[in-house]
């Protein structure tokens, strides 16, 4: 057979094969099915301005003035940085036990809040821990349980200036994005819906912030 014809036949049997092969799917392409739209609400971390108060809502009784800030990461990213480490790292250092109040109580996860009781009057003032209800999408959410931050909790008074805080544990179909009512004992507060709008307005800011901040794509070569 003729060389020239002999090369022929050859690359011609390499092309073949090639076409045969299968196109590789790119690596960084994933398919559809694990593919997770991320959360909306999940802003970015660290550009946040807010102060705990900002989030905060307060119900007043008798003498005291009973602060709820919930630590749904949502809520906290909205935080200036050092408020939102600080709470973070207070819900991680009770990862354990509310892990066993989640198990016990056989949920998919739990909703946690700080609250915070403060004398505002002369000589003590007593609280019922329990007597908490947050209301939301029409049902009463009352605690699963109470783990205590401040060694006198337990003792369910609170002297003259003096703070006593824990974090609750609520069950997870409270929806903190979304209109809710706080009571302590027989006093009410729908301040959470003036929260709302004002978390809103935070995180398109920190959206804004966030994309300020990166840096800016090369031009193609």
């Amino acid at each position: 057979m003729p060389r020239s014809l002999t090369v022929l036949l050859l690359a011609f049997g390499l092309v073949a094969c090639a076409q045969a092969q299968p196109t590789p799917r790119p690596a960084s392409a994933p398919s559809a099915a694990s593919d997770t739209a991320p959360d909306p609400l999940l802003v970015p971390i660290g550009f946040g301005t807010l102060r705990q108060e900002e989030l905060s809502v307060r119900v007043a009784f008798n003498a005291l003035s009973v602060r709820f800030i919930p630590l749904d990461e949502t809520v906290i990213r909205a935080l200036s940085p050092d408020s939102y480490r600080a709470l973070h790292g207070l819900r991680e250092s009770k990862a354990a036990a509310v892990e066993a109040v989640r198990k016990r109580n056989g949920l998919a996860g739990v909703d946690l809040w700080y609250v915070s009781f403060f004398n505002l009057e002369q000589g003590e003032a007593r609280f019922s821990p329990m007597e908490v209800v947050i209301t939301s999408l029409g049902r009463d959410f009352r605690p699963l349980d109470i783990l205590p931050l401040s060694p006198g909790f337990g003792e369910q008074r609170v002297k003259q200036r003096e703070v006593q805080n824990a974090l609750y544990v609520f069950d997870p179909a409270i929806e903190v994005n979304n209109l809710l009512r706080v009571t302590v004992e027989a006093q009410q507060s729908d301040a959470w819906n003036d929260v709302l709008k004002r978390l809103e307005r935070e995180r398109a800011l920190i959206r804004s912030r966030a994309n300020a901040a990166k840096p800016a794509t090369p031009p193609p070569l």
